[in-house]
């Protein structure tokens, strides 16, 4: 089965990546982009009896840092 873990700052937290895309964005000529935030993608084919339970627990221990990121499970 394939998963697809989207990862992205909790509102309020600083995104400096997300800032030097907006800051090249206007400087490339594209108007009208009021803000830009940066997260992560990572695809995952597991088990197909793999648990929601055993995801969850991977986000929480490797793949997010849920003191600043939230993520969100999708399966494909």
């Amino acid at each position: 089965m394939k998963l697809r873990i989207f990862v992205t700052l909790k509102p309020g937290v600083l995104d400096p990546q997300g800032r030097a895309i907006h800051k090249a964005l206007d400087g490339l000529g594209f108007a009208g982009v009021n803000d830009v935030r940066a997260g992560k993608l990572i695809e995952l084919d597991v088990a197909d009896d793999m648990q929601d339970a055993q995801v969850d627990e991977m986000c929480r221990k490797l793949l997010a840092n849920t003191v600043i990121e939230n993520f969100r499970v999708e399966r494909a």
